[in-house]
């Protein structure tokens, strides 16, 4: 059984399709989707890509929802012959899949209301694996669903941007806190330095900064600047604020700080 008393939950992003594997396209959903969890404190912990392979996507969805709470997979729900990830998800929990009927009529009025006769390979993005629940998109064809696979939630969302988006914001998000309803935010604070680099800002900070295990600091090098970054639960922000102040002192003295400017603390 999911444990939705979970304070922190495992979620992993899977991009499927050659194009994003080949680099012949940017994820820019992936990327779209670590920042907007971020900022609503359910950070991703993993990314994975995909190709247009049955097998191989078969053997994704069993194994990493073994080691996942919720697992968000991006793209492959199309009419065509390589889209592969409803056959994929059905086959991985060993299942069927069946014409979804509401699907299919919602699909049919998409094509009418633009004077169209629908084509018939478009059935195909009614046929989804038979224990799944139907995520609606009013943008377009292809639907979202959701289904339990080795006790992992896991999402199916469109790879068009604009669908995704909508899919995320409107449904699944919504969907997550209902299911793990006492997911504890992070805090996030950041500053901008420079006059130093990466390693020289770091051997400073963490020679003379003790941080308690579920506290991070973390670092981005983009010349001429380094962002310096402290993180942790918001049960902690006591701890953080005062570690806050110390890393900024010790940054005023280690770099040129432009303080005011660069400095500033998020609620994620």
């Amino acid at each position: 059984m999911m444990n939705q008393s979970k304070s922190q939950i495992l979620i992993e992003m899977i991009s499927t399709g050659d194009e994003v594997l080949y680099g012949q396209i940017l994820d820019t959903n992936g990327a779209w989707l670590s920042e907007f969890l971020f900022q609503e404190g359910i950070p991703i912990i993993t990314r994975h890509t995909v190709g247009d392979n049955l097998n191989q996507l078969i053997k994704t969805f069993q194994t990493h929802s073994l080691v996942n709470d919720i697992i968000i997979v991006n793209g492959g729900l199309g009419p065509t012959r390589d889209d592969l990830t409803a056959r994929a998800a059905a086959l991985a929990n060993h299942e069927i899949l069946e014409l979804n009927q509401e699907w299919l009529n919602q699909i049919e009025r998409y094509f009418a209301n633009r004077g169209k006769i629908m084509p018939s390979s478009n059935i195909k993005q009614a046929m989804l694996p038979k224990s799944s629940k139907i995520i609606n998109n009013p943008i377009g064809t292809a639907c979202g669903f959701q289904m339990k696979i080795n006790d992992c939630l896991l999402f199916f969302t469109p790879g068009v941007p604009a669908e995704f988006k909508e899919m995320i914001q409107t449904s699944i998000l919504p969907e997550i806190k209902r299911y793990y309803p006492r997911i504890e935010r992070q805090l996030c604070y950041q500053l901008t330095t420079m006059g130093r680099s990466e390693s020289e800002l770091a051997t400073e900070i963490e020679t003379k900064l003790m941080t308690s295990d579920d506290i991070n600091i973390g670092y981005r090098a983009a010349m001429p600047y380094v962002e310096l970054k402290l993180s942790g639960p918001e049960k902690k922000k006591d701890e953080l604020d005062k570690l806050w102040e110390k890393s900024k002192l010790l940054s005023a003295i280690i770099c040129f700080l432009k303080v005011g400017l660069l400095s500033k603390v998020v609620l994620v």
